[in-house]
């Protein structure tokens, strides 16, 4: 009954999507007529670019940050441990824990960019990068502090999804001034911003996995069976909704 219950959630949740960026086109066309009034549609236009993005957050926080595995017997599976194991963790840790700085990067970036003009946010150095890297990793290895940094990367989806929301109806020019400009080599920003949260997920679930209750103290994590899967897939489906959302908004 929970696994259909949480199945209609989705199913709803994903309908919600694919009508929202319609609705979204028509409240444009209404504002449209009176662009330079602040009317009821043109409200309702702006705080609708929060609607996407806040059931990104929704579902992120409750369905792609608290995994649970099964405890497996380790005598009874093939396990990873060693050079291989060390090798996983060094290069998960390192590939989530940089996609993390740049990522609160790009939202001190934007707000300084399209709000403090003539102040631009110096790019760290090497040195520098490194120290936010390191204190990201060990923020990660601590369960409370995990969670706590997860949901500072979904609120800081948001703002920047708002920011981009703010550039789109404004139609502020985007350069390579813009860190979020150099990524991926797209044009379209919100595309961007999700890919950089995909990457995210997906590297926080390995991290999840890999760290999960003692299996590093233990130095020993069982290889992946069919059922730890099955979140990679989750997450695939609902950001491809999303990916549809915002290519039909443009």
């Amino acid at each position: 009954m929970i696994i259909k219950s949480n199945t209609n959630r989705l199913l709803l949740t994903l309908s919600f999507i694919l009508i929202l960026p319609f609705v979204q086109k028509q409240w444009l066309n209404l504002y449209s007529l009176n662009i330079n009034d602040i009317s009821f549609y043109s409200i309702l236009y702006y705080l609708s670019g929060a609607i996407c993005p806040s059931l990104v957050y929704i579902n992120s926080l409750k369905n792609y940050t608290y995994y649970n595995f099964a405890k497996a017997n380790t005598q009874s599976i093939k396990i990873i441990k060693g050079k291989k194991l060390l090798f996983l963790v060094a290069i998960n840790l390192i590939f989530l824990s940089n996609f993390i700085a740049n990522y609160l990067y790009i939202n001190f970036d934007l707000i300084f960019n399209l709000f403090f003009e003539g102040i631009n946010v110096p790019i760290a150095d090497i040195p520098q990068l490194s120290f936010f890297i390191f204190l990201i990793s060990i923020l990660l290895i601590f369960k409370k502090s995990r969670f706590l940094l997860k949901k500072i990367i979904l609120v800081n989806f948001i703002l920047i999804s708002l920011y981009l929301w703010h550039i789109q109806i404004n139609n502020i020019t985007v350069d390579d001034q813009f860190h979020i400009y150099r990524y991926f080599g797209l044009n379209d920003l919100n595309l961007i911003n999700l890919f950089i949260l995909v990457a995210i997920e997906i590297s926080f679930y390995t991290w999840s996995f890999l760290s999960y209750k003692t299996n590093l103290s233990d130095w020993i994590v069982p290889k992946p069976q069919k059922m730890d899967l099955i979140p990679f897939l989750n997450i695939f489906i609902f950001y491809f909704f999303i990916i549809i959302y915002y290519s039909i908004l443009v």
